[in-house]
């Protein structure tokens, strides 16, 4: 298939896009000729990507914080002013953890539940009655490899990307007889600047990028898989190295699973 016409002109709102996944995305998108809304909470990082993209006057920056979103129907109404509609929202958006269960606090819990799920769900639903209208609209979520199975210092953070596979698959079947499409990508180890900023037990930012993360995929590797997967409307993509046989372990040698993946390294 050829993703420059697929993605031409298509109105695409990304979330998390001032680094990492989301910030890459941008660039192939914009690339590819699509018209895109740029969020995140740094507005200046958003203005800056903007600025270095192909034909900048296409593009919004819209900020928002996934934990306090406010007004859902605000941002909507702008993006709408703006383009007139919808095609694709790519919610990538989240923040990671590097602190065991028993050391993390409840606080820190549901604030990362806010952010990688009741607030990735609140602009999915804002979305919903325009792709309804549209007749079409499709998906693209974020999840992890920690979305199939848990580890270590992770848990909260497993948690909400399997709620997200849960959610989206039901509304993949809801929503299919209303032309709307989603696709759950599962990155494993890319490299990127997820680790810095993981919460911790007390909250703080985690600082540190990772080994797992350094030698991980290329995020432009990451994000090519991503958008194939997407214009080929599938239902979900594992991306990553070595580190998906863990999935299908899981699934069918559960025994080598437990004996295995829990002595690999957190970090």
């Amino acid at each position: 298939m050829n993703q420059s016409a697929y993605y031409r002109n298509k109105v695409i709102w990304i979330t998390g896009a001032s680094s990492g996944i989301g910030e890459e995305l941008a660039r192939q998108l914009a690339t590819f000729g699509a018209q895109l809304v740029l969020s995140a909470r740094n507005q200046e990082k958003l203005s800056n990507l903007k600025a270095s993209l192909t034909k900048p006057e296409n593009h919004l920056v819209l900020p928002l914080d996934l934990a306090n979103l406010g007004d859902v129907n605000s941002y909507i109404e702008q993006i709408q002013s703006k383009f007139g509609r919808i095609d694709i929202i790519i919610n990538n958006g989240g923040v990671s953890q590097r602190a065991s269960a028993n050391d993390t606090s409840m606080e820190v819990n549901r604030q990362l539940m806010e952010v990688n799920f009741f607030g990735n769900i609140a602009l999915a639903k804002a979305v919903l009655p325009i792709f309804r209208a549209q007749k079409s609209g499709q998906y693209l979520v974020i999840s992890s490899i920690a979305g199939k199975f848990g580890f270590h210092l992770r848990s909260i953070y497993s948690a909400s990307k399997a709620a997200l596979v849960g959610y989206y698959e039901s509304l993949s079947m809801e929503e299919a007889a209303h032309g709307i499409c989603v696709t759950i990508a599962f990155p494993g180890k890319i490299n990127t600047p997820i680790s810095t900023s993981a919460l911790t037990a007390s909250g703080e930012a985690h600082g540190v990028m990772d080994h797992n993360q350094a030698t991980g995929m290329s995020v432009e590797k990451c994000v090519a898989q991503m958008l194939d997967a997407l214009a080929h409307q599938k239902k979900e993509v594992l991306i990553g190295g070595k580190e998906l046989l863990a999935v299908y372990m899981k699934r069918f040698l559960p025994r080598l699973f437990w004996k295995i993946i829990p002595k690999q390294s957190a970090t």
